[in-house]
């Protein structure tokens, strides 16, 4: 790869996208510079601004309210549902305003939304669908992957992701001609590439876009994490129903639930909420398996509304979206990632017990 005079817009990308695309099972797969930008450039495809509205789930990372953001339309918060951590499908409706143009769900760690219902509320008042598929890589519903029930999926191959290009993305779809949009605003809408070019530096530019391209060194990278993939998911699910078991008679605790009926998830790692009468000792009992060796962390720290941004902007309070703000403060995340052992998880689960009595 490295002795290849191509870094951008060369055959690497190109056989990335085919072999994603083949994984996923998406008619069309463009690689991106992230999981954000290819959100961002979803909603600039289809002319999004001031004045329009998203439904935006409040438990996620804020990338996906920042993708909305940038356009200069607005991020309208729902809340979760308690199960899963996923939005509160039975909330969306009564967030629609003549103003929405789009739903975003978020398959939150992994965890599948019932993109049936979502869609077909989006039918019902003819909005766009975005899936925000940044931990649901190997997530299925009824056998279809994630990411391909809305009008795009958009997934993260950033370094602590199922797989990796040390950083990147890919936007799915069956739409061609959101596709081609893409395609051609992920490097400022110019007409053809240096290897398309008869004369070199002649192009047009057919509209505005973006430096959103992903490299070749990037794209090396995917295909062969790529092959690896199907390996690393299966690891992880063992790790995941191997550490579930072995956390099952934790009284203090419950999980974050992922499958459901005729669903798969990816399985990117156990969430565990401290209870009601231990959530104050949330802080106490990560700050003891770390002690341990024990990696942790929280998914995610406030509900995105919370934050200092949006609470300033749009006016929010810690009274709203009460079940996200639950989460987020009694969340523990732990590790079952390919890299670690069944050993692994007997240790993490004994660690974890262990600090529990610790901090009673």
């Amino acid at each position: 790869m490295l002795d290849s005079p191509t870094l951008v817009h060369g055959p690497k990308a190109v056989a990335f996208e085919h072999d994603f695309a083949a994984f996923t099972g998406a008619p069309y797969a463009v690689s991106v510079a992230n999981c954000t930008a290819a959100m961002h450039l979803f909603y600039f495809s289809m002319g999004l601004g001031c004045g329009d509205e998203v439904i935006v789930p409040a438990q996620t990372h804020t990338a996906t309210a920042h993708a909305v953001e940038l356009t200069g339309a607005r991020p309208v918060f729902v809340d979760a549902e308690p199960r899963t951590g996923n939005i509160d499908i039975e909330q969306i409706e009564s967030a629609i305003t003549p103003r929405t143009r789009a739903i975003a769900v978020v398959h939150f760690l992994g965890a599948p939304v019932a993109m049936e219902r979502v869609v077909a509320i989006a039918q019902k008042y003819g909005l766009r669908v975005v899936e925000d598929c940044a931990l649901a890589l190997g997530t299925r519903i009824n056998g279809r992957h994630a990411g391909l029930y809305g009008d795009c999926g958009c997934f993260s191959f950033y370094p602590v992701k199922h797989m990796t290009t040390a950083e990147g993305g890919m936007l799915v779809t069956r739409d061609e001609t959101i596709a081609a949009r893409v395609r051609a605003q992920r490097a400022f809408s110019v007409d053809r590439n240096a290897g398309e070019r008869i004369l070199p530096g002649m192009y047009e530019v057919t509209g505005l876009g973006f430096n959103y391209r992903m490299s070749e060194l990037q794209a090396a990278l995917g295909i062969e994490q790529l092959k690896r993939v199907n390996t690393f998911l299966e690891i992880r699910k063992r790790n995941y129903e191997l550490l579930a078991q072995e956390l099952a008679d934790i009284d203090e605790l419950e999980v974050l639930q992922g499958d459901h009926s005729g669903t798969q998830c990816s399985y990117y790692c156990l969430s565990v909420l401290v209870k009601e009468g231990s959530a104050h000792k949330r802080n106490e009992i990560m700050l003891g398996l770390k002690r341990n060796g024990i990696g942790t962390s929280i998914y995610y720290p406030k509900p995105v509304p919370h934050m200092a941004y949006y609470r300033t902007k749009y006016g929010y309070t810690d009274r709203d979206f009460p079940v996200a703000a639950r989460i987020s403060s009694r969340t523990i995340a732990l590790p079952v990632g390919p890299h670690l052992t069944s050993d692994d998880m007997r240790y993490i689960a004994a660690g974890l017990k262990k600090t529990i009595r610790e901090v009673r």
